[in-house]
C-alpha cells in the first residue's frame, strides 16, 4: 500500500550521475578525466579562490566572503572538497546563490559562517576530543574502547574532510581554531605498535581500521596491514572505514585496489574472518552510479558486506523522508547497507547540526515498518566514557535542561581500576536552542562556571 494518504510514499529514483559540465570550471573535462582517481585527487577544493574557479559568478560574492571568514574564525576543518562531492551539491540545476547556501550535501562539506549559531555556537562541555579516543590509546592510534573491539586510527589525513568530523582534534591539517595533534611515529612503526598489541591482547576481536580515511594509505601500505592482522589467530571482524567509497569511488575502482581487495577479501574468507567496508553518506544526492559501482564491485571482489555510517544533522538529513529517500537509494540502488546514523558529537562549533535526543527518538520512530528491518538504520547516540546507544536506551532524561543519563556495561581499556564505572550514570547534552526558555537560561548561568 503506497496511497497519497500516507506520511512518506516511496519512488524508485535511478542514480544519476550529474553533469559536472554545468559548472565554469569543469567545461572541458572529459569522462576519462571524471573517472580518474589520479585527476580526481589533484583537482580537489582546498580554498576559496579554488571554489570561485570551479564555480564562478554562479555563486555571489557574498558566499565567498562569509565561507573565508569561517575558513578564518570558526572552522575546525580545513576546506578540502573532491570534485565528485562537489558536484552533487544542487545536482540537477546550475547553482546559484540561494541554491547553494540551501544545499545539504554543502551545508556539511562547505560551511560557512552563517550557517553556524550566533547565540550558542558551541555547547559548554563541547570539547575537542569529544569521545576521548585519544586519552583510550594503548599505542599511538589504537583506541581500545569497547572490551572486544579496537579502533586503528592508521593516518590523520582523508581525501575530503567534513565540517562535522569527530576527530576534528587530529585530522586534517591545523586551523586558525585548532591547532591538531600531531601522530609523531613513522608509518610502519605505528602498524607495528597496533599488531603487536593485537597479538597479545587475546579478547580483542574487531578491529576498525580508520583514521583519517583507509583510502588514504597507498594501496601496499594498507594491504600489508589488513594481511598482518588476517594473520592473528584472534580477530573474526575487520572493518575499513572510508568515506572516500562515496567521496572519491574512483580510488576505490582502481584495476590495482580492486585486484588487491580481492586478494584481502579470498584471505578473509579463508580464515573465517568478517571483512566489511564502512562508508559515510548523509544524503540521497551523494549516491551516483559511480558510488554504486565502487560498492558493487566491493561485494563482487568478495568483501561480505558494504555499510553506511551517517550523521543526523539539521539542516542536512534530519527528517524522516531525507533519511528514507537516502535508505532507499543506499539499500536499493546502491547495495550499501543503512547501519548507523549517530547524533552529531559535541565538538565545537558544531551547535547547528546536533539534534536533541528526543528528536532522534522521533525519527527512530518514523522511519520504522518502511525499510526492510534488516535495512533499517539504528539511530545512535555516542556518550562520551559509554560508547553506541540506541536512543531510546538512556536511563533518564531531563527534557528542561536538555540532559539525558545513560548507562554502561563494560569498562574503557583507561577504568580498569575504576569499581563505579558500571554503576555510574553518563551525561549527555541537547542542543541548548532546542530548550524551552527555562531551559536556556539554566545554560547561560552555567555557561560561565563551565571549563570548555
Amino acid at each position: 500500500m503506497n496511497e497519497p494518504g500516507q506520511p512518506y510514499l516511496y519512488q524508485r529514483r535511478t542514480l544519476v550521475e550529474p553533469d559536472w559540465t554545468r559548472l565554469p570550471g569543469w567545461r572541458h573535462v572529459t569522462r576519462e578525466q571524471w573517472e580518474s582517481a589520479r585527476w580526481q585527487r589533484a583537482n580537489c577544493v582546498k580554498n576559496v579562490k579554488q571554489l570561485r574557479t570551479v564555480l564562478g559568478d554562479l555563486v555571489d560574492e557574498a558566499f565567498y566572503t562569509d565561507l573565508l571568514e569561517d575558513q578564518q574564525r570558526l572552522a575546525t576543518m580545513s576546506m578540502l572538497v573532491t570534485p565528485q562531492m562537489l558536484n552533487t551539491m544542487v545536482p540537477t540545476a546550475t547553482p546559484d546563490t540561494d541554491r547553494f547556501y540551501a544545499d545539504p550535501v554543502r551545508r556539511y562539506m562547505i560551511p560557512v559562517a552563517s550557517d553556524r549559531r550566533p547565540d550558542w555556537p558551541s555547547h559548554p562541555y563541547a570539547t575537542r576530543d569529544s569521545l576521548h579516543e585519544h586519552d583510550m590509546w594503548v599505542a599511538e592510534g589504537l583506541t581500545h574502547r569497547y572490551p572486544t573491539k579496537v579502533l586503528a586510527e592508521l593516518l590523520p589525513t582523508c581525501p575530503q574532510y567534513c565540517g562535522h568530523c569527530t576527530r576534528m582534534d587530529l585530522v586534517g591539517n591545523s586551523t586558525p581554531t585548532v591547532d591538531k595533534l600531531k601522530l609523531t611515529l613513522k608509518p610502519v612503526d605505528r602498524y607495528e605498535g597496533m599488531i603487536a598489541y593485537v597479538k597479545t591482547h587475546p579478547g580483542v576481536r574487531d578491529v576498525v581500521v580508520s583514521g583519517g580515511d583507509v583510502a588514504n594509505v597507498p594501496w601496499r601500505n594498507l594491504e600489508s596491514f589488513l594481511m598482518r592482522l588476517l594473520d592473528i589467530e584472534t580477530i573474526r571482524d575487520i572493518r575499513l572505514a572510508t568515506k572516500a567509497l562515496m567521496g572519491l569511488p574512483q580510488h576505490w575502482l582502481q584495476p590495482d585496489v580492486v585486484e588487491g581487495m580481492e586478494r584481502v577479501a579470498r584471505t578473509a574468507a579463508r580464515r573465517g574472518v568478517n571483512l566489511a567496508i564502512h562508508t559515510h553518506v548523509n544524503h540521497a544526492q551523494s549516491l551516483t552510479p559511480l558510488v554504486a559501482r565502487a560498492a558493487r564491485t566491493a561485494l563482487e571482489v568478495g568483501v561480505r558486506d558494504v555499510r553506511n555510517q551517517g550523521v543526523l544533522m539539521r539542516g542536512v538529513n534530519a527528517t524522516s523522508a531525507d533519511l528514507l529517500d537516502l535508505c532507499f537509494a543506499l539499500q536499493g540502488e546502491a547495495g550499501i547497507l543503512p547501519y548507523y546514523f549517530y547524533l552529531c558529537d559535541m565538538i565545537p562549533n558544531a551547535e547547528h547540526w546536533r539534534v536533541a535526543v528526543w528528536q532522534a527518538q522521533q525519527l527512530q520512530h518514523d522511519i520504522m515498518g518502511y525499510l526492510p528491518g534488516y535495512a533499517t538504520p539504528r539511530i545512535v547516540c555516542d556518550v562520551p566514557f559509554v560508547g553506541k546507544r540506541w536512543v531510546h536506551m538512556l536511563t533518564e532524561y531531563d527534557r528542561e535542561h536538555g540532559i539525558s543519563y545513560w548507562t554502561k556495561n563494560y569498562r574503557t581499556s583507561i577504568e580498569s581500576a575504576d569499581l563505579d564505572a558500571l554503576d555510574r550514570r553518563y551525561p549527555y547534552y541537547d542542543p541548548i536552542d532546542t530548550l524551552p526558555e527555562s531551559g536556556k537560561k539554566f545554560w547561560r548561568k552555567q555557561q560561565a562556571t563551565v571549563a570548555v
